[in-house]
C-alpha cells in the first residue's frame, strides 16, 4: 500500500482502508475478500470498475493485469471492465494511457475478453474545450489543472495554442477522447465520472453535474435512482455508502489505483 497522504474531500465518517479489505497486485496475496454491496448484478455478469488514472499508465498496465488473472482463475459469462474518466493530467503518460485504452482488452484464456466500457471524465472535457480556437480562459483552466503534463506525453509545448495542440494530438487519441460516454446503467449501478444532483430525475441531469459534482452528492442520505459509481473526488480508501461507491483513490497522489469488483450483491477491491 502506498504511504499516508492528506484525506480528500468524501463525506465525514468514511471508512478507512481497514474497514474495506482489498486485494493488492503485484505479488502473491490471498484471494480478494467479499463484502455485501448496496447494488446488485445478475448472477451471470462481473464488472470491474477502475478509478482516476491521471496518466499512471504503470499502475493501469498492472490493473488490467490484476483483472485477467482474476478473470483466469474465475470465469464469469458476461465480463465488463469500466474505465471512470480522467486518463489524463497530472500524472506522467497520459498520452501511453489514452494508447492502453484504445487496444483491445487481452483475451483471457477460458474467459474470453472483457466488454470495455470508458466514460468521460472532467479532465478530458477541459482539454476538449481547451482545443477550441479562441477559448484562451478554457485553456489557461486546463493548463492550470496541469494539462501541461498531458501535451508534454505527447511532445508539445504547452506555449504551442490550441491549435497546435489540436495538429499535434494523434487523431486516434483525439477521436477516442470525443467519442467517451457520460453514464452506463447496469443492474442496480450507474457509473459516471463525478456523480448525480440529487433530487433530479436521470434524464435531466445536467453534464456538468456527472463531470464535476461533489456537494450536495457526497453527503446526501437520501435515494438516487441507482448505486452511483464514481471517480472524481479523491480519497485514502474506497468509499461505500447505500447510494453511492466512490473509487478515486489518488493514484497521482501517492495513493493506490482502485479497481471495485462487483458481482452478484457483493464487491471487492483491486489495488495497485
Amino acid at each position: 500500500m502506498a504511504g499516508s497522504r492528506a484525506k480528500g474531500n468524501g463525506a465525514q465518517g468514511s471508512p478507512r482502508v481497514a474497514d474495506w479489505p482489498v486485494r493488492e497486485t503485484g505479488c502473491s496475496y490471498p484471494a480478494m475478500d467479499f463484502q455485501p454491496s448496496p447494488g446488485s448484478l445478475p448472477a451471470e455478469q462481473r464488472i470491474y470498475a477502475i478509478g482516476d488514472v491521471h496518466g499512471c499508465n504503470d499502475r493501469l498496465a498492472l490493473m488490467h493485469g490484476a483483472i485477467a488473472e482474476d478473470l483466469a482463475a474465475r470465469p464469469v459469462p458476461h465480463a465488463l471492465v469500466i474505465h471512470i474518466g480522467d486518463y489524463i493530467d497530472r500524472g506522467p503518460d497520459s498520452a501511453g494511457v489514452i494508447e492502453r485504452l484504445l487496444q483491445p482488452f487481452p483475451v483471457v484464456p477460458g474467459a474470453g475478453q472483457p466488454h470495455v466500457v470508458n466514460l468521460m471524465g472532467n479532465h478530458e472535457e477541459m482539454l476538449l474545450i481547451a482545443l477550441e480556437d479562441g477559448d484562451r480562459r478554457a485553456a489557461e483552466l486546463w493548463l492550470g489543472n496541469r494539462g501541461g503534463d498531458t501535451l508534454a506525453s505527447w511532445g508539445l509545448s504547452w506555449r504551442g495554442g490550441a491549435r497546435a495542440w489540436r495538429n499535434g494530438i494523434p487523431p486516434r487519441h483525439l477521436g477516442f477522447l470525443r467519442g467517451l460516454g457520460l453514464i452506463y446503467r447496469a443492474g442496480g449501478y450507474l457509473f459516471v465520472h463525478a456523480g448525480l444532483r440529487p433530487g433530479v430525475t436521470l434524464e435531466q441531469q445536467r453534464r456538468e453535474d456527472m463531470l464535476w459534482i461533489r456537494e450536495p452528492f457526497l453527503s446526501w442520505k437520501g435515494t438516487l435512482p441507482a448505486v452511483v459509481v464514481h471517480g472524481h473526488t479523491p480519497d485514502n480508501a474506497p468509499q461505500v455508502r447505500p447510494h453511492r461507491i466512490g473509487i478515486d483513490t489518488g493514484a497521482v497522489l501517492g495513493g493506490p489505483l482502485t479497481c471495485v469488483v462487483l458481482e452478484r450483491e457483493s464487491l471487492a477491491f483491486l489495488q495497485t
